[in-house]
């Protein structure tokens, strides 16, 4: 759901990847789903900065 988001402000994953201040490796890896558990501050950023509301987030955790 985090590429989805992304992909809808038009941003690439160096663009979010910086703006969260994490590697666009490591953005491609949670986007992917191969890391299992991302720290909880990049989570928040991502949140943040992509404007995830809170009905989706619930879902997201719903969902895993």
């Amino acid at each position: 759901m985090i590429k989805e988001y992304r992909l809808k402000k038009n941003y690439t994953l160096e663009t979010l990847a910086e703006k969260c201040e994490i590697s666009w490796r490591n953005l491609q890896r949670i986007e992917n789903g191969k890391i299992d558990k991302a720290k909880f501050e990049t989570v928040k950023k991502l949140i943040k900065e992509l404007e995830i509301s809170d009905k989706d987030i619930l879902k997201m955790i719903k969902d895993i």
